[in-house]
């Protein structure tokens, strides 16, 4: 399909042999790519609907070769998209036909573990599981853990404020990032934040969380590790109606329980996940959650009693505790493989991410019942049911005409519910390509502007990633230039360390 991206720069595009020899001396060897053929990979993320090849593809392995590149590309008004592991759901990693493309996978190094200040300093291009693994001989471990976590990279988890199912208890990324090494466009590198969870001066670490790389190149994070509980035990409880599921939600967050994780699915996500995983998932439910609770032991015992009786009194049909830590694994191997599974059941499918109240739980399935039929699509909902985040999987043919402009047209009206009902654009996928043209749904003009204002701040020339989270862009001196002078930030004396 056609996305409407900002204009191509043809006098850029005339001078590409120009631009891709000066890369070539700052990222020597390698870390360039300018072949058709070899750029294939990059003209997408994980939102497949959307591709577009880069006009090249720059490697580096250093950030001040981060730094060069990015000078460079300023000096000669050049667009650059940031791109971390490409998994991305949105289509924030999409190419531009006259930009640079500026992947940070070599980055994978984690440069520091401190286990008395309980923090791990890591490069940008690190998984997200990898951060666990290293630190996992210790008793530590790192709490966010979307479902990609095997591969998506913990640059991107910043950029895009990434959750997982653990999130609930433990937050999100922007709970769990304690500092960040960013290269603004101009090539500055500045540092904010560090091991300290408190510092002074304005949040800058939760502006760049969530900017989706039009703000600054993440070349260093500095994540917050946490000791694993003693005890994690995980229910399995089936549900014959959808709305019971929702209800046992509300009361056990109502009755002050904080599940490390809950999450939900219902019929046919249960089924595909069963039919690829074998986790052992009941197959004559509607909608079945995972509640998992972790802490002392004795704390554990009574709070499974406590969700056990809740579960009950809503009406479950089926309750399974696990009793082993391989048993606990399987119940959420299912749920962290529901993505893959879907995809053999159906030729394409579109990963929708929207956030409501958990009170309006059973309204937004209902909804999407509704929409289901409307479209003539079917879809399988997996989602973090204890903080109301989203995931419609819409399934279709994209080999069928116009079935995919179907499943847009239904992905965008379940984001429209979600509004309505309360609720936000986006729960941690970011906004992207995807969701851009609907932020007037949820923010006014005012509000846009305002937002914009900041980007200026940071990127007054607007080269980086152009084209992503704003419906409508304007200039800089539209917007009244008042944080910017000269180019460079109004803000010169940052700690730079």
């Amino acid at each position: 399909m056609t996305i409407m991206m900002p204009a191509s720069d043809q006098a850029v595009l005339a001078r590409r042999d120009e631009i891709v020899a000066a890369l070539r001396a700052i990222v020597p060897g390698e870390g360039v790519i300018d072949s058709a053929a070899e750029m294939v990979p990059y003209e997408s993320d994980g939102l497949m609907a959307y591709r577009q090849p880069p006009m090249v593809v720059v490697l580096p392995d250093t950030t001040e070769q981060v730094s060069n590149v990015l000078k460079y590309c300023f000096e000669q008004g050049i667009k650059v998209v940031p791109r971390g592991s490409g998994t991305s759901l949105s289509g924030g990693a999409l190419p531009l036909a006259d930009g640079v493309l500026l992947g940070l996978g070599k980055f994978k190094r984690i440069r520091e573990i401190d286990f008395d200040n309980r923090a791990v300093v890591t490069e940008p291009g690190v998984t997200n599981l990898a951060i666990s693994q290293a630190v996992a001989h210790a008793g530590f471990y790192y709490a966010p853990d979307p479902s990609s976590q095997i591969a998506c990279s913990i640059g991107g988890n910043v950029a895009e404020n990434s959750g997982g199912v653990h999130c609930l208890k433990y937050g999100m990324t922007t709970n769990n990032v304690l500092g960040c090494e960013i290269v603004l466009i101009t090539g500055e590198i500045i540092r904010i934040g560090g091991k300290s969870a408190e510092t002074s001066g304005y949040d800058l670490m939760g502006i760049i969380t969530g900017s989706e790389g039009l703000l600054g190149v993440i070349t260093e994070v500095t994540v917050r590790i946490l000791q694993k509980p003693e005890t994690a035990r995980a229910l399995m409880v089936g549900f014959a109606q959808v709305e019971a599921a929702g209800e046992c939600v509300a009361r056990i967050i109502g009755a002050g329980i904080i599940p490390g994780g809950m999450e939900m699915m219902d019929r046919p996500a249960i089924h595909a996940a069963e039919a690829f995983v074998h986790a052992g998932y009941p197959l004559d439910v509607e909608a079945l959650l995972i509640i998992e609770l972790d802490g002392p032991g004795v704390e554990v015992d009574e709070l499974i009693g406590r969700v056990e009786a809740i579960a009950q009194g809503c009406g479950s049909t089926t309750l399974q505790i696990s009793n082993s830590e391989m048993e606990r694994n399987l119940f959420w191997a299912g749920r962290k493989a529901a993505f893959p599974a879907v995809g053999r059941i159906s030729p394409d499918y579109l990963c929708m991410d929207g956030t409501i109240p958990r009170g309006a739980l059973p309204k937004a399935l209902a909804r999407i019942r509704d929409l289901s039929e409307k479209y003539g699509l079917r879809v399988a909902n997996v989602f973090h049911a204890g903080d109301g985040n989203l995931h419609p999987l819409i399934l279709y043919d994209a080999n069928q005409p116009g079935e995919m402009d179907k499943a847009e047209a239904f992905g965008a009206d379940i984001l429209r519910v979600c509004v309505e009902l309360g609720g936000v654009l986006t729960g941690e996928h970011g906004v992207g390509v995807e969701k851009r043209d609907l932020m007037p749904e949820m923010f006014s003009e005012i509000d846009l502007n305002q937002q914009q204002r900041l980007k200026c701040a940071f990127d007054a020339q607007g080269l980086l990633n152009p084209g992503k989270v704003f419906p409508t862009l304007h200039r800089c001196a539209e917007l009244g230039r008042v944080h910017v002078h000269g180019g460079k930030l109004a803000f010169p004396d940052l700690p730079r360390f």
